[in-house]
């Protein structure tokens, strides 16, 4: 006859109900503990991997639009068609998160990400070998000199170059620091990968006669997708085993079974029914959860500021290298890396020191709202100076400046020739720019009007330019070099812009985790996980999306010369007009950060009035008691916003 066990009786044995039914020694808190570590652990290096993988990709849409010859608004709608994923999933998953197996779940988004990192990488073999834009030479009678002007010169077609041969903490600050660690090793990584040659391993890299700093020069970007892809694949592994659950630290399992009987030598535990939780019992209440949080004036205001905030960020991350190359003569590989050691830290430190500030001095919604308002405003001041870095237009034959003995440019497009270089037949659509001696930059070689040529590769001279005006010289006696004339105002400029930006990201971090904090202490505590899925999804999707495509397709509209493809067809830009390029990204950004002011403002007041000094809100959350449910659904029928929480569990949770 079965005699029944209290669950006390099962506690003094230390036993608890294994997956068979059988009773088996208790697991004790260290083993639970042992497991969420564990979790924590995969949970922290998963967050690594996203921020790597996704802070490579930024680094490298400058590689990837030169590498297939496509603009700035094409790379932006690239970019931004990431975020169509989130749009699929994130609500869904944001709200069913506590009632689905969540590593699985984290298991699988790490798979696909590894598995698109991998796609990704498949059109640099399926494409061939990248050949630069360049002008044809011909060889003159003594073998030893080139001459790219020369009426016989075909001078129309991107060349295969002839000497290429193949050849060979805590827990939470755990998680998110391992978040923002890791954009800074995916810029690292970016900045390796794009000083490399892309089809390194391939072809002989000295035989290249371009640098870094020239706007065709490709990096080996798809270099790094490989390694993302295989970070990625590695923080997938731990999620598949583990549990769907973890007791928290210090509940006994015991204290969950209602009885326990023994037939013979052997124990039975009948334990408390597990509701099987339905697909359209967990989607129920999705509308009205959805209804409660929009009905919420400061969770919508913070909807709207975020949106405005997403869109700022995603522009500036997405052509902040290109602007440093237009604006400063600085090569893609060297901006990526200053980004990545100087801009990222100085963010994350920001970010920690206005957590710090938050736990310091205890600072109530009021008091982080005001905090946040002030840094943002003192950010946008600082924004504004970016104005003041101003570099001239790089000086360009035919192009934004005239060859010597022409007065005025015209917009016809034969400007680009001219007396001195009638007879060169020069193709009108190509880019291999030369810098003369007089210090301007001609289109090729052939536009400089030069005639013979000595060296190879990156060392190549060319001589006797019948459009080059050198000093002591005369005109058609001077020589030019590879490459474009550099700018020393622009290059002098560039710390004093490094100084001003690293200024504007500390503040503007300063603020952003006492805005974060906002949403969280003004909604209820059952929706913050649904809250942050919408904000997330509402920054991503009308930030992400589209702040890359028309952030690109103005930037478009300020470039002077095209770039073709081998092809046929425009390529992607070689020289913009820096002092358009500069008035469009920085107006945006200046134009939708003002924006972000006006909401602060907004936001500051709707906060300032639910959420009074006099009252309970503003007493000291660790001295308060938690509110009973007769009093939660009082302050409900009052219409009471739900910010106004002060549990102490409820508040320090999302410290």
């Amino acid at each position: 006859m079965d005699r029944p066990i209290s669950a006390g009786q099962l506690k003094e044995k230390s036993l608890f109900q294994d997956s068979d039914g059988s009773v088996v020694p208790a697991k004790t808190p260290c083993h639970n503990c042992s497991k969420l570590k564990i979790f924590l652990g995969a949970l922290a290096f998963s967050f690594f991997a996203k921020g790597f993988s996704g802070s490579y990709m930024k680094s490298m849409s400058s590689q990837i639009e030169r590498r297939f010859e496509i603009s700035s608004s094409i790379v932006g709608i690239i970019d931004g068609s990431f975020e169509i994923g989130n749009l699929m999933v994130m609500v869904l998953v944001s709200y069913l998160g506590p009632r689905v197996h969540r590593p699985k779940i984290i298991a699988v988004g790490c798979l696909i990400m590894s598995l698109g990192a991998f796609l990704s990488v498949m059109p640099q073999f399926l494409m061939g070998r990248y050949n630069y834009e360049r002008i044809t030479v011909s060889m003159d009678n003594s073998t030893t000199s080139v001459s790219a002007c020369s009426p016989a010169s075909s001078g129309g077609h991107p060349v295969t170059d002839a000497t290429e041969t193949p050849s060979t903490t805590e827990n939470v600050g755990l998680v998110r620091s391992s978040g923002m660690f890791g954009p800074t090793l995916g810029f690292l990584l970016g900045s390796f990968c794009a000083s490399l040659w892309v089809d390194i391993g391939v072809v002989d890299t000295d035989a290249i006669s371009i640098n870094p700093k020239d706007t065709r020069w490709v990096g080996a970007w798809w270099l790094g997708l490989l390694i993302c892809g295989s970070v990625n694949f590695i923080a997938s592994l731990p999620f598949w085993f583990l549990p769907y659950s973890i007791p928290k630290e210090g509940e006994n399992q015991n204290q969950k079974i209602s009885h326990l009987s023994v037939q013979g030598d052997h124990c039975k535990i009948d334990p408390p029914a597990q509701p099987q939780l339905k697909f359209s019992e967990a989607v129920k209440d999705f509308l009205p959860a959805l209804r409660k949080l929009f009905g919420n004036s400061i969770f919508l205001v913070y909807i709207f500021l975020t949106i405005l905030q997403y869109n700022a960020l995603v522009g500036i991350i997405t052509y902040e290298t290109k602007f440093m190359e237009q604006q400063f003569n600085v090569s893609v590989a060297r901006a990526i890396f200053l980004i990545g050691v100087i801009l990222l830290p100085i963010t994350i430190l920001g970010m920690f020191l206005g957590g710090f500030l938050i736990k310091k001095f205890k600072l109530h919604i009021t008091e982080m709202t005001k905090f946040a308002c002030i840094t943002f405003v003192a950010a946008y001041l600082l924004n504004l100076l970016y104005f003041t870095c101003s570099c001239e237009v790089l000086q360009v034959a035919g192009l934004t400046t005239p060859y010597s003995g022409i007065e005025h440019l015209s917009s016809t497009k034969n400007i680009y020739m001219a007396s001195c270089n009638t007879d060169c037949s020069c193709n009108l659509d190509q880019w291999d720019p030369v810098c003369g001696d007089d210090g301007i930059t001609y289109m090729t070689a052939c536009f400089a009007g030069c005639k013979s040529s000595t060296g190879t590769g990156k060392n190549m001279v060319f001589h006797n330019c019948s459009c080059v005006e050198g000093q002591g010289h005369g005109l058609g006696n001077s020589s030019a070099v590879l490459g474009q004339c550099q700018r020393e105002s622009c290059t002098k400029a560039f710390p004093y812009f490094l100084a001003l930006q690293t200024a504007c990201a500390f503040v503007l971090a300063l603020g952003g985790t006492p805005t974060y904090m906002i949403m969280f202490r003004s909604v209820s505590p059952d929706l913050k996980s649904f809250a942050v899925g919408i904000e997330t999804l509402g920054g991503r999707v009308l930030g992400g999306l589209p702040a890359p495509i028309y952030f690109g397709a103005l930037i478009d509209q300020t470039c002077l010369k095209w770039g073709t493809k081998s092809c046929g067809g425009s390529g992607s830009c070689r020289v913009y007009d820096t002092k358009e390029f500069r008035k469009v990204y920085l107006g945006l950004i200046a134009g939708l950060r003002a924006g972000c002011c006006v909401l602060y403002i907004v936001l500051s007041v709707l906060i300032m009035k639910h959420f009074k000094p006099e009252g309970k809100e503003m007493t000291d959350i660790k001295n308060t008691e938690r509110p009973t449910s007769k009093e939660l659904d009082t302050a409900n029928k009052k219409d009471i916003l739900p910010g106004a929480r002060t549990s102490e569990e409820s508040e320090e949770t999302f410290m």
